[in-house]
């Protein structure tokens, strides 16, 4: 278990959760009142938490299968990254796909954050690239 900081910046704000023992993801809940999206409209949903991720980790927000698959609610980024330096809010741009306005309940679920390690690159241009079977085939080049 790691420990991470943070600061609640809205009273109604809620501590990030987990829906199970084994979950990866925390929950992120709106920390707002009742907010309406209208059918593709995108809307920065607050959760009134700043975060202080250890150096080494970074927070990766993701969409939350039930609202995502039921309501059509899903981040507008697809992955959100809050680096280990950034000691802002926390907000989901968060966007309805579906045909009909979804709202948002006051400290409903919106997204969730893992923790993960990461590795940072040294690029380094060269002349030529390693030849391998793939080579440069993409977009289906491996087949169906």
């Amino acid at each position: 278990m790691q420990r991470v900081n943070f600061v609640k910046l809205c009273e109604s704000a809620i501590v990030p959760t987990y829906g199970s023992e084994f979950s990866a993801g925390a929950d992120l809940h709106n920390c707002e009142g009742d907010i309406t999206i209208l059918p593709g409209q995108t809307v920065l949903i607050h959760t009134g938490i700043a975060l202080q991720i250890p150096e080494g980790l970074v927070g990766l927000v993701y969409a939350r299968s039930g609202i995502a698959t039921k309501r059509g609610l899903a981040p507008a980024n697809k992955v959100g990254v809050i680096d280990c330096d950034y000691r802002g809010e926390i907000m989901v741009p968060l966007h309805n796909h579906s045909d009909e306005p979804q709202t948002v309940a006051a400290g409903e679920r919106v997204a969730q954050i893992v923790l993960t390690p990461y590795i940072t690159a040294d690029f380094t241009e060269v002349d030529t690239l390693d030849d391998t079977a793939r080579g440069t085939g993409g977009f289906g080049s491996t087949g169906r």
